[in-house]
């Protein structure tokens, strides 16, 4: 660990001088130290005021009538005809599937690549707008905070199965280990909560639940494939990789980009064969599970646990909110220095030798972006098309 961040590292963590200290106090911690250097760079900002700054708030910290509101949106955004092709996107039915639909055409050059942190902003920004735009929505994106439930993730609000939660476990059904977490308490059809009646249609390209969900239709996963939405929310591996100390440790030693997203997006295939032997510092700070994958096989199931359909998970906006935030704070803490980072390749499948990703590469979008950008352009929280921040 460079000597200046092991500094930072310890300085936040020491900061709290209660036993257990809570992911808010620590990551906050890291948050409030950037935040100087964001407000210098919000002052120069030509497109982002105070006056008309967003405000991003972690789901159990907005009001249950805030949450209501959210929930209805996306309810609504669930009941808009989609505006793809209905020749080509057969299963796209509504506005939310058009979400869905984009995310898959585009998953083998937006995962393990250079355009991974910006594309999702980019996309998880596009929601939001979509939200307020065409469902009336008048608040902000919320986040999850990952650290604060990591023991016992299906107990926080997010997925408690209130009618102020995005809905709850899936129903306890026999199921076998995944290749990423063992498996856990659910697996079937949600039960509780606002979504129990979401129907899933797209997909599945990549399930990881065993049995997997029926097959698509269609080769491409557009086909019309109706089912619920299942989950499996365990311990397993939030406990593991997306507490506290895994969310400092990401922020404050990572020294340039490619360290940082390596690292949010690691992937071990059966992480407990190997976790008891694995060292961390002996593989140049790769964790056996970034927090990214993580989050999503936290949640689990169909779609949550397909990399191609996870947006089709109510709670995927939220995981990436929190996956931005961390972002954000990582740029924050040296903004000069880490806003126009960039490096990685293009493509998922052959990160070596794809053509290096640039901050003139494109972003499009579709039917659910507002136009096209560059990279550039999306890298900002205060800059360019965006004007939001995290609390």
């Amino acid at each position: 660990m460079p000597s200046m961040a092991r500094s930072l590292l310890f300085l936040v963590l020491a900061a709290s001088s209660l036993v257990g200290a809570t992911e808010k106090d620590a990551v906050h911690k890291l948050q409030q130290t950037g935040k100087a250097n964001l407000e210098l760079r919000l002052a120069k900002s030509s497109t982002c005021t105070k006056e008309n700054l967003q405000i991003r708030r972690e789901w159990g910290d907005i009001s249950k009538a805030e949450r209501r509101e959210y929930i209805a949106a996306m309810l609504c955004l669930m009941s808009k005809p989609s505006q793809l092709d209905q020749t080509e996107y057969p299963g796209a039915k509504t506005r939310y599937d058009d979400f869905v639909a984009v995310h898959m055409n585009q998953t083998t050059t937006i995962h393990g690549t250079g355009s991974f942190l910006a594309w999702h902003r980019y996309f998880t920004w596009s929601f939001e707008r979509v939200l307020r735009e065409e469902c009336g929505y008048t608040g902000s994106q919320p986040y999850w905070n990952w650290g604060k439930w990591a023991s016992d993730p299906v107990k926080s609000p997010l997925f408690d199965g209130s009618d102020t939660s995005l809905s709850g476990n899936g129903l306890k059904v026999d199921h076998e280990d995944t290749d990423y977490y063992p498996a856990g308490p659910g697996g079937g059809c949600i039960y509780s909560g606002p979504f129990v009646n979401m129907t899933v249609r797209l997909g599945p390209l990549s399930p990881i639940l065993k049995p997997a969900p029926a097959a698509n239709p269609l080769p491409n996963g557009m086909g019309d494939n109706p089912r619920c939405v299942r989950r499996d929310i365990t311990n397993y591996l939030s406990s593991r990789y997306t507490r506290t100390e895994d969310m400092v440790t990401l922020i404050a030693d990572s020294p340039d980009i490619l360290a940082f997203q390596d690292r949010l997006q690691a992937v071990t295939a059966r992480p407990w064969e190997v976790e008891g032997t694995y060292n961390p510092a002996e593989h140049n700070g790769m964790p056996l599970m970034g927090i990214h994958a993580s989050g999503h096989h936290t949640i689990g199931g169909d779609p949550g646990g397909d990399f191609y359909t996870s947006p089709n998970d109510p709670a995927f906006f939220n995981h990436h909110a929190g996956i931005d935030r961390t972002w954000a704070i990582w740029q924050w803490l040296d903004l000069e220095n880490r806003t126009e980072q960039i490096a990685g390749g293009t493509a998922m499948f052959d990160p070596v030798n794809s053509p290096r990703q640039t901050l003139d590469d494109i972003v499009d979008l579709g039917v659910v972006g507002d136009q096209v950008w560059r990279i550039r352009d999306l890298v900002s929280t205060v800059d360019g098309q965006f004007c939001y921040t995290y609390e």
